[in-house]
């Protein structure tokens, strides 16, 4: 198995594959391309009353990227309903060296001092990957998906991609699609990152481990920290953060 390293990983994002392992004890990992893929459309995300409720009385203080390697720690826990993972190690650690160079982003919901959800992803281009979801409180996950859509549409991201599809997505808005479909979509998706090497070195089809050089995920194509300039900040009027819930409904509202 080739060493998982950043240039690797983001070349394989960039051809629609993505890295898993058996179990979180693996030595490896495996490439995989499914053949219907399930993406999020962001103008289709559904917020049922309950979770509005939830987000407008700011139930939790949600933040981005404040603790990315605890959140990633936290998907990669056992629990009772979900005894192992498929993040083992190797994919830790290059996912926490995607972080530090602006690729990988979190999501965190707290409850007081405690981190209680969140989710986290990989942006690249106009295109988020969203890799792993986890509540340790109910609508926790939930929760950081809405802020996650109010940020990406803010931000000028134009596909999300949450690999399978699962009934709890599917109550999200979560659509499947065919793999030809997802390529396109991540091609055009990719075809904003001028001079990257990610749309011009490495086509679809390129293979796994072509040449990435790593761009600032904050380039022309996406922002992902444009939702902190949009909204002012007013730490008095929110208990959830420099944004609140209220904001992230309306942001999810008037942005359809």
């Amino acid at each position: 198995m080739a060493t998982l390293d950043p240039h690797l990983v983001l070349g394989a994002y960039a051809t629609g594959v993505f890295p898993m392992a058996d179990s979180r004890d693996a030595g490896s990992v495996f490439w995989v391309e499914p053949r219907r893929r399930a993406i999020l459309p962001l103008e289709r995300f559904r917020v049922s009353r309950s979770l509005r409720k939830t987000i407008a009385a700011d139930r939790f203080r949600v933040t981005a990227d404040a603790a990315f390697a605890d959140i990633l720690a936290l998907c990669a826990e056992s629990v009772p309903n979900r005894p192992d993972t498929w993040i083992n190690p190797a994919i830790e650690r290059v996912f926490i060296e995607l972080h530090h160079r602006g690729f990988a982003h979190s999501i965190e919901c707290w409850s007081g001092d405690r981190l209680v959800g969140g989710l986290y992803g990989l942006a690249l281009g106009r295109a988020f990957f969203g890799e792993s979801m986890v509540s340790r409180e109910t609508n926790a996950s939930k929760v950081a998906l809405a802020w996650l859509v109010a940020r990406l549409r803010c931000g000028g991201f134009t596909l999300l991609d949450c690999q399978f599809q699962t009934d709890h997505l599917a109550s999200l808005g979560t659509i499947e699609i065919p793999r030809d479909d997802y390529l396109a979509r991540l091609a055009s998706a990719l075809g904003e990152v001028e001079g990257s090497g990610v749309a011009d070195g490495v086509g679809v089809g390129a293979g796994v481990g072509a040449a990435v050089s790593p761009v600032a995920s904050s380039s022309a194509s996406a922002d992902f920290f444009a939702l902190d300039a949009a909204v002012p900040s007013d730490p008095t009027a929110t208990v959830s953060g420099p944004v609140s819930g209220r904001d992230i409904l309306q942001l999810l509202v008037h942005t359809s």
